[in-house]
């Protein structure tokens, strides 16, 4: 691990500071001056800069600079450990696989403070979009990142190897009532702009929300990602990458599966495509050696992991007043591509067939 503290601002990083940080990655780098350019609160602080050097050097004129946030949200954010864990990943797990991620040139993390840095490839400058929302990942952009996903899932199957590369991804735990408390803020407040069936399962999540966790991390276990939703990945020329870490954790494939095709794809596609896609994941599974999913097996995961779609809608569904118009828009296509996933599915049947839900 650096010896180098992470700053609490990106102003704070001063040339002296970046310029050690850079020798790992790229040796003899001297940095003359640096410019942020943007900041934005975020879950996590985000901030772009512009680097000058003394002399010539393999590092990138940008960085995308990844830090705790600094309001009232610091020590709830700094609880989760999101921002150690999605160090560990760049550190220890990226360079090991062939999906698509940022390019990361700093990733420290203290544990006198659980305080951290990412500064990563700007994904600006190297010429990738991330969508706000309104469009996705379309059928054969899917096809190509469930293979990635496919060799990830494979590869982490094994409990040995779990333990020998990635024994710090944990496993998802039930107790917070952060979700049911805003879903039922929205189905008090904004029951009018909520579907029956997002209603129905909302219900079922505030008072059975043990029961669907259980649910949700039923099956062979890997490492996933944990959040593939379309504001998660980023598009290079075709290729998907996926962003934010955070929450990687030890989980059954089909939760990723499931939610990357429901929340990352463009609704149309995934209607058209969701039964081919899960044989093509299925068979990349089976060519990377992993445990047989049957597709009967694989669908009706697919049908119950919808459900999924509602808690993680629980922020959207507050419908904030003081939303940016981006944040909007991101929020209305987010929502509607939950209530699309949950009734083309027929989650809720899927719930009561499986769980008597």
């Amino acid at each position: 691990m650096s010896a180098l503290h992470p700053p609490v601002l990106a102003t704070d990083i001063t040339p002296e500071w970046l310029s050690e940080a850079l020798q790992e990655r790229h040796p003899g780098t001297h940095v003359a001056s640096i410019e942020v350019m943007d900041r934005a609160e975020v879950t996590n602080a985000h901030a772009r800069l512009a680097i000058t050097y003394s002399a010539a050097t393999t590092a990138p004129p940008t960085l995308f600079c990844k830090l705790l946030p600094v309001d009232e949200r610091r020590a709830s954010i700094t609880n989760t450990r999101m921002g150690p864990r999605e160090v560990r990943f760049y550190r220890d797990l990226a360079p090991m696989l062939k999906l698509r991620v940022p390019e990361v040139h700093v990733a420290i993390h203290d544990e006198s403070d659980d305080s951290f840095i990412l500064l990563m490839e700007d994904l600006v400058a190297s010429g990738c979009a991330v969508s706000d929302g309104t469009w996705g990942v379309d059928t054969d952009g899917a096809a190509t990142a469930l293979v990635g996903l496919a060799e990830i899932h494979a590869r982490y199957e094994d409990p040995a190897m779990r333990a020998a590369e990635a024994p710090w991804v944990p496993e998802p735990v039930f107790g917070s009532t952060y979700g049911s408390v805003m879903l039922q803020y929205g189905l008090d407040n904004h029951r009018d702009r909520l579907t029956d069936n997002f209603a129905a399962i909302a219900e079922i999540y505030i008072h059975h929300g043990r029961d669907l966790h259980a649910l949700f991390t039923q099956g062979p276990k890997t490492i996933i990602h944990g959040d593939t939703h379309v504001g998660n990945l980023f598009f290079d020329h075709g290729t998907i990458g996926f962003l934010d870490w955070g929450i990687i954790n030890v989980n059954t494939p089909m939760r990723e599966v499931s939610y990357f095709m429901n929340m990352a794809m463009n609704i149309e596609d995934r209607r058209r495509s969701d039964r081919e896609l899960l044989r093509h994941y299925l068979d990349a599974r089976r060519a990377f050696g992993a445990s047989e999913i049957t597709f009967d097996d694989a669908f009706l995961a697919h049908r119950v992991h919808a459900a999924y779609c509602v808690p993680a809608s629980c922020q959207v569904v507050t419908f904030p007043a003081n939303m940016s118009e981006g944040r909007r828009v991101f929020s209305d296509a987010f929502l509607a591509r939950a209530e699309a996933a949950i009734t083309d599915l027929d989650a809720r049947g899927a719930l009561r067939e499986v769980a008597g839900l």
